[in-house]
């Protein structure tokens, strides 16, 4: 009911209310301490503060200062904890398209490790440049993703195409190292829309990999 509570509370009131439950000592200290195994919480439950850590970490309408809840989002990531998918229904719809991405060796070619400079302080601001070859790396990512998706749902378990598999195992590893990358970047990168887009990709390639496992 407290969890009910607080969702509609996020739902209707303000930037006053909004800027105190992104505060550390609330969203940490007091919900994501809840996911400690001794308290025994529901997996719904659990899935549900996740989501709240996640969709606040996301900014909000209004002058809100999320920094403190991106940093325990990103504290999080870090720790490998799994968050729910914000789209169940992601990438459903795109697999009738994926088929003609598969059929050309060159397009399936998986993403390279990034080449921009990691900082030599805290945090790194990037430039227009290095922010457009960014994003042409995370394109290219996304693309593997989807790559990825269309050969897991296509094959099935025992039955598999030998040539899909070597194809997939390609993929599973760029991924992985992309992935690696992105949690550098996350936790030093300053540019908010960088960072958004990270935060997207990562869950993207998160899901895929899990379904890989699985």
């Amino acid at each position: 009911l407290c969890v009910q509570l607080l969702d509609m509370c996020i739902e209707n009131c303000g930037p006053r209310f909004q800027s105190l439950v992104v505060k550390k000592d609330f969203c940490k200290d007091k919900l994501v301490k809840l996911l400690n195994p001794r308290y025994n919480l529901p997996i719904d439950m659990q899935e549900k503060i996740l989501t709240f850590i996640m969709t606040w970490a996301r900014g909000f309408q209004g002058m809100v200062d999320v920094s403190e809840v991106k940093e325990v989002y990103l504290e999080l990531l870090k720790k490998g904890v799994e968050f729910p998918s914000s789209d169940a229904s992601r990438g459903g719809p795109k697999t009738s398209s994926q088929p003609s991405a598969r059929s050309s060796p060159s397009s399936a070619n998986p993403a390279k490790r990034s080449s921009l400079p990691l900082p030599t302080g805290p945090t790194l601001l990037l430039t227009p440049e290095q922010v457009g070859k960014l994003y042409s790396e995370l394109d290219m990512a996304k693309m593997n993703v989807r790559v990825m998706s269309s050969i897991l749902k296509e094959n099935v378990p025992g039955s598999e195409n030998p040539d899909d598999m070597n194809l997939l195992q390609k993929l599973y590893k760029t991924c992985r190292m992309m992935q690696e990358r992105i949690m550098e970047l996350l936790v030093t990168v300053e540019n908010e829309d960088v960072i958004v887009e990270l935060i997207q990709v990562n869950e993207d390639l998160n899901n895929v990999l899990l379904g890989h496992e699985r």
